[in-house]
């Protein structure tokens, strides 16, 4: 089993490449679903997860073409992937597919919009909550869909004629069953309207790939999406936007090493508060025509307190690696956990590392220390490992952090990208 090796002590100099999201990318991939041209997506990221999305669409008929290209030696690839699902085979989504990854329970909303059925397994993923379904079938049922769980699946089913048009009001903000109820509503019959939606970059790229697909969206971006219904989605090309989780995780790197980095092809308007968090501990910060540039040279690191929260909030996936930054700030620091109940599972792992954490219910208090020394580790969760990334590229001596396979579900060539840059980081396995 693979695990990554950091030896810390060295500043980040130079530029790393911002790959496509992935909380964008599996949306748009499964949004191909709803018509049966030919949907073309540029800037998709090599991940576990767009490995895993391939082949659960390839289980419905999906026919899948990918190009991929080097720009330069060392690089990460930039691809892009043809999807077309000409016909669909089954509207069956199985356990052993879906259990491994949350977001492949998406396909509910293209397949009950599209073939008027669905049955889809209940989702796997990180295990940082219990994230019920109930919001994805209170907002399809608003659609007119008969629903059951039975058997550890959901059963869904729409009227005659296909789905209706109707209004629901997330009781709480879900950027999944925002992305779900969207996808579903573009071939309703009627309108559709969206209360308490979320406001994610994400959800507004899906409506735009959506939009040239045919589609009458409106309002994405703002807490209320309008979406009048057709009778057919056509294809259309859509270049997937820079990851914002990536473009944060890395600006938290250098703040934590020190150094001065170019992140290429990314927007600082799509993670400005997080961006804002980052120069209040003490990271200079500026746009440059190729994306932002991260300078932290000789100042400590300040310590600073944060609430997450749905967008253009703090980002809950950028928690565990602000807590790693904050673990060598000069003073006392908070962190908040509004969004998932249990994703503190990093806490135990940067104890290692000889940081001071306490916990009290959603909130961790972190007591910075001069000094974290090297240690193994075990990544819990997709950002959880990052985290231990950062901090080990500031502690004295090696530090390894293994189960990586939750690296690799969300960061594209990362080792790459921070070597490039002067970090000591290779990946070895047993």
């Amino acid at each position: 089993m693979d695990r990554i090796r950091i030896v810390g002590g060295n500043e980040l100099h130079g530029v790393i490449p911002i790959s496509g999201a992935k909380n964008a990318a599996l949306p748009l991939m499964i949004a191909s679903l709803l018509t049966d041209d030919t949907l073309t997506l540029e800037n998709v990221p090599h991940l576990a997860d767009v490995e895993q999305l391939i082949r659960i669409l390839g289980n419905h008929g999906a026919d899948i073409s990918v190009n991929g290209r080097r720009e330069r030696q060392g690089e990460s690839y930039a691809r892009t992937i043809h999807f077309t699902s000409r016909n669909i085979v089954s509207t069956t989504a199985p356990y052993e597919l879906v259990s491994k990854m949350r977001a492949s329970f998406w396909v509910i909303g293209p397949l009950l919009a599209r073939e008027g059925k669905a049955r889809v397994s209940l989702p796997g993923g990180c295990a940082i909550g219990t994230r019920p379904v109930d919001l994805f079938i209170e907002g399809l049922t608003a659609l007119g869909a008969e629903i059951e769980i039975d058997g550890g699946y959901v059963n869904a089913k729409a009227p005659e004629g296909g789905l209706l048009g109707g209004r629901y009001v997330f009781p709480k903000v879900s950027v999944g069953a925002t992305h779900v109820l969207m996808m579903a509503a573009t071939l309703a019959n009627g309108t559709t309207v969206i209360g308490n939606a979320a406001r994610e970059p994400e959800v507004a790229d899906l409506a735009r790939c959506l939009n040239a697909m045919g589609a009458r969206i409106s309002g994405h971006g703002t807490s209320t999406i309008t979406i009048e219904g057709v009778r057919s989605l056509s294809g259309a090309r859509h270049r997937v936007l820079p990851d914002r989780i990536e473009t944060g995780t890395y600006a938290m790197a250098v703040a934590m090493a020190g150094g001065d980095v170019i992140l290429e092809d990314t927007e600082a308007s799509l993670l400005d508060t997080a961006l804002e968090a980052i120069r209040r501990a003490g990271a200079e910060i500026s746009e440059t025509n190729s994306g932002i540039r991260i300078v932290r040279n000789g100042a400590g690191i300040r310590p600073v307190d944060i609430v997450t929260d749905p967008f253009p909030g703090f980002p809950t996936d950028l928690q565990a690696q602000f807590m790693g930054l904050m673990t060598k700030s000069t003073g006392v620091s908070h962190i908040t956990e509004t969004i998932f109940e249990n994703r503190f599972m990093h806490v135990q792992e940067l104890a290692r590392l000889g940081a001071k954490i306490s916990l009290s219910g959603q909130t961790a208090k972190i007591e910075g220390v001069s000094r974290l020394k090297g240690a193994p580790v075990m990544a819990t969760d997709l950002r959880a490992s990052v985290s231990l990334v950062i901090a080990g590229l500031a502690a004295e001596g090696e530090t390894v952090v293994s189960r990586v396979y939750h690296l690799d579900r969300g960061f594209e060539r990362l080792e790459e990208k921070l070597t490039r840059c002067g970090a000591h980081v290779e990946r070895v396995s047993d």
